[in-house]
């Protein structure tokens, strides 16, 4: 094996990927494979270039590896809003996982916007990312096939097949479904409902939990007890101020994602309702702050961090030329101390 030069000297030029194989004794097309994270190789030859790399200094050069193998090194990320606290830290996860093979992630925000979403499916295509995610959104089935025909895309939210393509979905139905089994295990008869923007299949899939739930237990099921919040704090305050204002009866309610709950909170306070006292308050998401709340919010877990990194996953092996076996971990009830026993109706 060649003696390697020690680390930083760049006296005899600059350190090459043939220089890295030599030090490491495997193959140039190894290495490349290594450094792109598309390889299938045992620990000790890994381990090998590993330490060749960091005692030679090497810094690969991402452009040049693109153009070697027809690629940009990057990916293209659609998520809805950026600042969401939610797709925020998914798009961490997606970060995390793509940077150590080499991609490079270029974020776009769709806004729940189809147009939107289109044109910046167009701006990232004309940047030449090698693959795109996508995180729930608007777009159609037809549209992400389509899209699939172009370069490998994973998608969130939905249940889809197609070659190129690898679909990851939530268990939304049983997620919304647990959450009100809770509060009817605890006595509530007349439970709520704050929905996302039905247009979303997450959306109608959380109601359609809910239903479910009701059914089960042989109660009814009463639209006057539903109001769209569409996903957001405002929206909850706003829809939970709706039922109170029109004299809905309600002992408990289930927002379908964490930020109505919050909303929610707020105009149940305002009305000098306490949680959980007088009306029972259980989320959806299990974002960061429902730990923190006043009092703590109890909710569904759904993995933001772990949908980043899953969704990543499936981009890589689909660039490697692997079909992705990948699946979302299941729906957890999180009991907090926002919900309790049925006392009085409203």
């Amino acid at each position: 094996m060649r003696k390697s030069p020690p680390a930083g000297d760049r006296s005899s030029g600059p350190v090459t990927l043939g220089m890295v194989a030599e030090a490491s004794g495997v193959s140039p097309s190894t290495v490349s494979r290594i450094l792109n994270g598309t390889a299938i190789v045992s620990p000790e030859k890994r381990a090998a270039v590993d330490r060749a790399i960091a005692e030679l200094g090497f810094v690969p050069n991402p452009i040049a590896r693109g153009l070697a193998g027809g690629r940009t090194m990057s990916v293209g990320v659609v998520t809805q809003s950026i600042d969401s606290p939610f797709y925020g830290v998914a798009l961490r996860g997606i970060e995390e996982t793509l940077e150590p093979a080499g991609y490079s992630a270029l974020f776009v925000s769709g806004h729940w916007d189809e147009a939107v979403e289109k044109r910046c499916i167009d701006t990232l295509r004309s940047r030449r990312v090698d693959g795109m995610i996508i995180l729930n959104g608007r777009l159609g089935d037809a549209a992400l096939k389509a899209l699939a025909k172009a370069l490998p895309v994973v998608v969130t939210g939905r249940s889809l097949k197609a070659p190129g393509l690898c679909a990851l979905d939530f268990n939304n139905v049983e997620g919304a479904r647990l959450a009100t089994q809770h509060l009817i295990d605890l006595g509530h008869r007349d439970i709520a409902h704050l929905s996302g923007d039905l247009a979303h299949p997450d959306a109608r899939d959380r109601l359609a939990g809910y239903r479910a739930a009701l059914e089960a237990a042989g109660l009814p099921f009463r639209e006057a007890l539903v109001e769209s919040g569409g996903y957001f704090e405002d929206g909850g305050r706003d829809a939970t101020q709706r039922l109170l204002d029109r004299g809905a009866r309600f002992t408990a309610l289930f927002a379908a994602n964490d930020q109505m709950a919050f909303g929610a909170s707020v105009a149940l306070h305002k009305q000098g309702l306490r949680v959980p006292q007088d009306v029972s308050l259980v989320g959806f998401d299990d974002l960061a702050l429902a730990a923190h709340m006043a009092p703590p919010l109890s909710t569904v877990h759904q993995a933001s961090l772990e949908l980043g990194r899953t969704a990543a996953q499936g981009m890589l092996n689909l660039l490697a030329g692997d079909k992705p076996a990948l699946s979302l971990p299941e729906p957890r009830l999180i009991v907090r101390d926002s919900s309790g026993p049925a006392a009085r109706r409203r």
